[in-house]
């Protein structure tokens, strides 16, 4: 069977979208290992699905390079509020998408009759263990030292609809294809994690590098972005209800960490096709 894609991205973190408001793919997880292979396949960090829902304007599925199914990402629904939009689909500016994580409300902003960035209210930043989860008897684990393959990081952990470890160490020269899986792996996340390799780079500006769970280093990450600035305010790094700048490699995003987390950035159209599954 052949079935159109759209390859999308968000400050770099790429996947492959899949319009199933009809029908949802019988086998996406295979769909994902197969087709995010950056050599044998369309190559993304995973696949999305868009999908019907009955509680907002549309659900997004998606699913990391090594298949398993993400609760949320930020970069991806930035392209799904796209999507609806430029297709015609939805014609607002004022979108909800229902996740695995919740509904999240999104903010269009087009020109020229096309989606050029979105802002995504990323609903609060957690830092109960539990909600993690990290195995941690404290009430937040916020510059917390913890020995991470024979090394001591001073470590924060935040939810944002999925599990965060932010870590203020210089990213640059980071041998993060090492460390990145030591960390995703630990014994004390019991659902592995995403890590945040993080430095302040000015007032209320952050650069960072990414290892996420079962897609390696991405080129960005929204819901890291979103940790990362959270665990800066928290830390007293950066203002809460101020705009924070996170560099990431693929591009930048805005950061306003309040009684809710806001996020701001781009989301890209690369190219469309036919594939068969």
């Amino acid at each position: 069977m052949l079935k159109k894609f759209v390859k999308m991205h968000g400050a770099g973190n790429d996947y492959i979208y899949f319009d199933c408001l009809g029908e949802e793919l019988t086998d996406p997880v295979s769909a994902a290992v197969r087709l995010s292979d950056r050599h044998k396949g369309i190559g993304g960090d995973g696949i999305v699905m868009i999908c019907h829902s009955d509680v907002a304007d549309a659900k997004m599925r998606m699913f990391n390079a090594d298949g398993s199914e993400g609760k949320m990402c930020g970069n991806a629904i930035r392209c799904v509020g796209k999507y609806l939009f430029d297709s015609g689909i939805v014609q607002k500016k004022e979108v909800k998408i229902e996740t695995l994580s919740g509904v999240k409300e999104l903010l269009l902003h087009a020109e020229g009759g096309k989606v050029r960035s979105v802002r995504v209210d990323m609903g609060k930043a957690v830092f109960s263990p539990a909600a993690v989860p990290v195995l941690y008897e404290g009430e937040k684990m916020v510059g917390a030292p913890v020995c991470i393959g024979g090394k001591e990081y001073e470590i924060t952990c935040v939810s944002m609809g999925n599990p965060h470890c932010v870590v203020f160490e210089d990213p640059d020269g980071l041998e993060l294809q090492k460390i990145g899986p030591l960390f995703e792996n630990a014994p004390i996340f019991p659902e592995r994690v995403n890590t945040e390799f993080v430095k302040k780079t000015g007032e209320n500006a952050l650069a960072m590098r990414v290892w996420e769970r079962g897609s390696g280093e991405t080129m960005a990450c929204g819901t890291g972005a979103c940790a990362a600035a959270a665990a800066a305010v928290a830390l007293g790094l950066c203002g809460a209800g101020e705009e924070i700048s996170v560099a990431l490699r693929g591009g930048t995003l805005t950061i306003c960490v309040g009684d809710t987390v806001y996020m701001t950035g781009p989301a890209e159209t690369v190219f469309t096709g036919e594939v068969e599954l």
